[in-house]
Order: C-alpha cells, then structure tokens, then sequence
C-alpha cells in the first residue's frame, strides 16, 4: 500500500521561502508615459510597463516565478531534481536564475537561432543549453530530456495560464491597473500585449474580466504565428512556420493561450516589428526588444483608429526586455538586412504613424 508524499518537507518550505523573499526583495517595475503629441491632443494616451528592470531583465521572470511556486506546491519538484525547459530565451534565462537559487540543474532546449546574449545569460545563471533545429522540436526534446534526467518539463506553454493567480495577488494586470490609477485614463480602453505562451494575456483578460473594467485586450502577433489564425477559426489543429520575432508567436496552438479572452488580434510583419522597435528606441532614448516592437505597431493601430472615431482613453503595454539583448542581431542593421531584407518602407510607415 502506497502512502502519498508529505505534504511539506524542511527543503521545500526552504524552496518557497526563498522565492518569497526574493520577491520582496524586488520592487514593482515602471510605468512609462510615452507621449505622442499628435495622440495627446486628441485625448489619448499611451503607457509601457516596462518588464526589463526585472532582476533577470524581461517580462518572463514573473512567469518563471510562478511556474517554480506552481510545480513546487504540485510536488513536481524535490531536492536535486533537474529542472528542464522549451524556450526561446527569456524564459530560459529566468528559470534558470531560480534553479539556481534553489540549487537545482536547470537545461533549457532551445532553437538554434535564439540570440547569443541570452544564451550567454542563460549560462551566467548556471543554466545548460541543449539545441534543436527548429522551434518545432523544443516540446519533444523537452520531454525526453526530462525523463533521462529524472528530471521535471516545467512546460511554459501548457501551465503559463494556470499557474498565476489571475484574480489578483500581485499579478501583472492588478500592477497595470494600480499604477494607472492617477493618470488621465486610468482604466486603459485598450491593453496590447504579445503571445507567446499566452500567459500574459490570460492573466490579463481574466482580471479585467473579474474586477468588470470596460478594458479591452489586443494580441499583436507576428508574421508566421499561428494564434491570429486560430482566433479567428478556433481550430487548435492548426500550424504555422513560426514567429522570427524572438518570444512571441508560436508554430502551433498553445494550450495556455486562451482565445476567447482576446478582442482583437493584430497581425504585424517582422518589417512593421523591426521599425517599430527602432523607432521606439529613438523616442526613449535606450534601446528596446523587437516584441516590444510589434507591441507598439498594435498600439500604433488602435490609437489611429480611436483618433479617427472621436474616442479618447488611454493604451497600455509592455516593454518586454532590454534591446541590448539584440545588439548584434536586430539592432544590427547588416544582420536586419540579411534576415528581413530592406525594412525602408517599413520605416516610413511607423514613421507616417507617428506623425
């Protein structure tokens, strides 16, 4: 007769205890006013939560956080236990500096195209890599790598939407609507975030949802994602060739995006993404991430469109991660060349929005 495990052991009290404290020991991240004087004038604002000054630099470390809490409280995790996962970075580089802090091994498979400063950043927090030709391949991978190891698959892209407490607890969309409190709009029209899990837009919709805030919610999905696709058809069976704009988009149907939370999708080629990214840069004065490029083609979008119909309010999203992660690759305008080609019209299409 078999007994279940204990419900607590003196490793994992220690496990959660050390997460909490370093919780605390983080403050909230930024709000940025981003103003547009050809928006402003109309009524309409636009914010960035700015997700780089995280300790491990992106968005992602508050997924990271909670997949760690969520598979310690289930008792996936014990003492030595390899931590394995499928990402294309910033994920990677988050959970790794968790399994670090537990003292776990941490092996993150990854495509290899993903950048070399974050597998650099990967390794810096005592994480391994182990590669896969294409984005397609990382879930398998992940799989067996864990069985060989003994190992537990954290799966970002099946517990993302589960494992944050969406209805509040200092989550990302209770900070979004406590920081907005005193400004013009305080309750945004519209939140625009990217999908790569699809975590961050269901945290999102289900807390406006739960506390009843007139909000919208927009996905700004690149080129060779398959989740506009699947937002309009609800097929789950559906593929794409994959997003080459590094976090967001996915070749297949996430099980932790969540379609019936988001109002409209917006789909942006890497072009669009690329001079977005650059442009945004030039208005902050410091560099940004070019999902945070694609983030702003869909802001872009709707506050044109707001404008046109009379609408005033405010529109809010997120600066991922710190562009120097893409020093030598999309602010490198021989490597944009090569991969995108010519991204001159481009430019003067975001350009032509911003004017």
């Amino acid at each position: 007769m078999s007994s279940a495990a204990p419900s607590s052991t003196p490793w994992l009290a220690h496990a959660i205890a050390r997460i909490e404290a370093d919780y605390q020991r983080s403050a909230d991240t930024h709000l940025i006013a981003l103003p547009l004087p050809g928006f402003a004038a109309h009524g309409i604002d636009l914010y960035l939560k700015d997700e780089s000054t995280h300790p491990t630099g992106s968005l992602k470390h508050r997924l990271a956080r909670s997949l760690f809490l969520y598979a310690l409280c289930n008792g996936w995790l014990h003492e030595g236990s390899t931590v394995v996962e499928a990402s294309s970075g910033s994920t990677a580089v988050s959970e790794a500096y968790f399994a670090r802090m537990l003292g776990l091994p941490f092996i993150a498979v990854m495509p290899r195209s993903t950048s070399p400063e974050k597998v650099a950043q990967i390794e810096f927090h005592g994480g391994r890599c182990h590669w896969v030709d294409s984005a397609a391949q990382v879930y398998g991978e992940a799989r067996l790598l864990a069985v060989r190891t003994g190992g537990h698959y954290m799966d970002q892209f099946t517990h993302a939407e589960r494992a944050t407490d969406w209805r509040g607890n200092n989550n990302i969309a209770e900070s979004m609507f406590s920081q907005m409190a005193h400004e013009r709009h305080p309750v945004p029209a519209w939140i625009v975030v990217g999908a790569g899990t699809g975590g961050t837009s269901a945290t999102i919709g289900r807390y406006t949802r739960y506390r009843r805030h007139a909000t919208r919610l927009c996905v700004a999905d690149p080129a060779g994602s398959v989740f506009s696709e699947y937002h309009r058809t609800g097929d789950a069976t559906l593929t794409a060739p994959g997003s080459r704009i590094e976090g967001i988009g996915r070749p297949r149907v996430e099980a932790s995006f969540i379609r019936t939370l988001v109002e409209r999708m917006v789909e942006v080629p890497d072009a669009d993404s690329v001079a977005a990214m650059r442009a945004l840069s030039r208005l902050l004065g410091r560099r940004v991430g070019p999902s945070t490029g694609t983030n702003f083609v869909g802001m872009l979008a709707l506050a044109h469109e707001m404008r046109a119909q009379g609408q005033a309010g405010s529109i809010l999203s997120l600066l991922c991660d710190s562009g120097e992660r893409y020093l030598p690759t999309y602010h490198d305008a021989a490597w944009v060349e090569q991969s995108f080609g010519d991204c001159a019209a481009a430019q003067q299409r975001i350009d032509a929005l911003l004017d």
